[in-house]
C-alpha cells in the first residue's frame, strides 16, 4: 500500500478556528555547512491538534523545533504561527506569539538558582506587570495544575527528580495560558510507569485547556496514547503525517520498521 497523503490543507479557514493551522512551514532548508538536514520540507499544525513529530537519529527533529520557535535561522523556505512569517516579524508580534506559545525542552530547562515556585512565575514577571501576590497565587495554580504538591514550591532543581523536573517545565511552559505547546521528548529518561503518568497529564491538558500540541517523541507509547496524528520525518522531509494506524499501512520502509518493530507491535498491543 502508499503511504499516507500528506498534501496539505490550502481551503480557507473556518470562522470558528476549525481547520485554523497554527503552523505552516513550506519548502524549509536546514544546513549546518555543507550537510542538509531538511530539504523542501512541508508541515502544518492545525488548532486542537495533538501532533507526534518521530523520525531516525540526524533527520533533524529537534533542528524543526528549533527552526519553528525561532532558535534557527532556516537556510530556505518559510514557517508561520498564528499566520505570521517568523522572519518578517516585528518586535510587537515576535513578543505576542512567545505570549501565546509555552515551550518543554528535553531536559526542563529549569534555572537551577531558583526555586520551583520562581521557575515557574519567571514567564509571568517578564511579560505582565502584575504584582507579585498575584505572580506567585497563578504559579502555584499551575504547579498544582501538572501534579505537584505545595510542598515543592521551594525546592532547587537540584533536589528534583526527573519526573518532578519535567513537570515543572510543564507548569512553566503553562504559565502564560499558551495556546500552543511544544514539548521535546517529554517523557525522555523516565521509567514506564513515570512516561505513562505524563502522557496522561498531556493529554488531559491539552483536552481540558484546548490546547494545540507539537511534540518531539521517540515514544511510541506516547504516539498512540495521546496523538491525533503523527508527522514522519525521512528522506529530508515530512514523508507522512497522518494518525498512528494509518502509518502502520505505510509502505515506506522506516515507517515500517518504527511502526511494525517488536517494539512497535509491542505499543499497538498496550493502546
Amino acid at each position: 500500500m502508499s503511504a499516507p497523503d500528506t498534501a496539505q490543507d490550502t481551503q480557507p479557514k473556518a470562522a470558528n478556528g476549525e481547520g485554523e493551522n497554527l503552523i505552516e512551514v513550506r519548502g524549509l532548508l536546514s544546513q549546518f555547512g555543507d550537510r542538509t538536514i531538511h530539504e523542501d520540507l512541508d508541515l502544518d499544525l492545525e488548532r486542537g491538534e495533538v501532533m507526534g513529530v518521530v523520525g531516525g537519529s540526524g533527520t533533524g527533529k529537534t533542528v524543526l523545533l528549533n527552526s519553528i520557535i525561532g532558535l534557527k535561522q532556516p537556510e530556505g523556505g518559510s514557517i508561520k504561527i498564528f499566520g505570521h512569517d517568523i522572519s518578517e516579524m516585528t518586535s510587537a508580534q515576535a513578543a505576542d506569539i512567545e505570549r501565546r506559545t509555552g515551550v518543554l525542552f528535553q531536559q526542563g530547562a529549569l534555572f537551577s538558582s531558583l526555586s520551583v515556585l520562581e521557575n515557574v512565575s519567571s514567564p509571568l514577571v517578564e511579560h505582565t506587570e502584575l504584582p507579585r501576590s498575584v505572580i506567585n497565587e497563578l504559579a502555584e495554580m499551575k504547579i498544582a495544575m501538572v501534579g505537584l504538591k505545595p510542598e515543592s514550591h521551594h525546592l532547587k532543581p537540584a533536589e528534583l527528580s526527573g519526573g518532578m523536573r519535567k513537570r515543572v517545565g510543564l507548569a512553566r511552559a503553562l504559565a502564560l495560558d499558551p495556546e500552543l505547546l511544544f514539548l521535546d521528548e517529554p517523557t525522555a529518561g523516565l521509567d514506564p510507569i513515570g512516561a505513562a503518568a505524563f502522557d496522561d497529564l498531556i493529554r488531559q491538558l491539552s483536552d481540558d485547556l484546548g490546547l494545540t500540541v507539537f511534540m518531539i517523541t521517540h515514544d511510541l507509547d506516547s504516539l498512540y496514547a495521546i496523538c491525533d496524528k503523527v508527522a514522519v520525518l525521512a528522506d529530508k522531509r515530512v514523508v507522512a503525517k497522518a494518525p498512528v494506524q494509518e502509518l502502520e499501512k505505510s509502505d515506506h520502509p522506516w515507517i515500517q520498521e518504527y511502526f511494525l518493530g517488536p517494539r512497535g507491535r509491542a505499543a499497538t498491543k498496550a493502546a
